[in-house]
């Protein structure tokens, strides 16, 4: 293929200002969760959960216009850059500092705890491939209608998965179990909350990427142009 029809075929541009942003999160999420915990209206939550939550729209969006594969790739190369951002961070910790006191305040910002950490990698990966696997079947299964479906079914449930995964993982005999499940219910509740406020943004993403697409299905042709925008909203 050549690199004119490349581009025409693929808008690099949007792909890669949202892989930016989702990658972003993705790290944000990882290297907060551990560090710093805040309470809304009663409820505990880490500091990375509202960073994390953004990286879900941003794949249904992938989804919706450029396909199941690109989304995966996305959901890839998030883990790519989470598992070489705390290979980096630990190669630098083992550096030896100039002052003792540098190496305390490196540890305390950056280090977080290692099951932690482990904890939200396995969230992650398991949460955002269902996310993607489950947008697809509620797409099919609502033969592309109702976008605002399809968004909240795949990310309430995925958020779910998430949420008990990683609490589960991270804090299960730290804590008590009646606590344990008080920060499970507490956290997704936030995630459902912010799920639901996100659908207007999905539809506006959806909108501004599929813009780009009309010179590319008509390269493209009719068996594999990207779906039109269906009345049904």
């Amino acid at each position: 293929m050549e690199v004119q029809e490349w581009k025409q075929m693929v808008p690099l541009r949007s792909i890669l200002v949202l892989l930016a942003i989702f990658v972003t999160a993705v790290i944000v999420a990882n290297f907060t969760a551990g560090v710093k915990l805040v309470t809304l209206w009663g409820f505990v939550l880490p500091a990375g959960f509202l960073a994390y939550a953004v990286t879900f729209p941003i794949t249904d969006m992938v989804s919706e216009v450029y396909g199941k594969r690109i989304a995966q790739m996305f959901v890839a190369a998030g883990l790519v850059a989470a598992v070489a951002s705390l290979l980096l961070i630990l190669a630098a910790y083992y550096m030896p500092p100039l002052m003792p006191d540098m190496q305390d305040l490196y540890s305390k910002a950056f280090m977080p705890a290692l099951r932690v950490t482990v904890a939200g990698l396995v969230a992650y990966i398991i949460s955002q491939s269902h996310d993607v696997w489950a947008f697809h079947v509620w797409k099919r299964v609502t033969r592309g209608k109702w976008l605002w479906l399809r968004n909240n079914a795949s990310t309430i449930v995925s958020q779910l998965i998430d949420t008990v995964t990683f609490i589960t993982l991270a804090f299960y005999g730290v804590v008590p179990n009646d606590v344990l499940l008080k920060l499970i219910l507490g956290q997704w509740m936030w995630k459902v909350l912010v799920a639901v406020l996100d659908t207007p943004f999905v539809y506006l993403g959806v909108y501004i990427l599929r813009r780009s697409l009309p010179a590319a299905a008509k390269l493209a042709g009719p068996s594999t142009a990207p779906s039109k925008p269906s009345n049904n909203v």
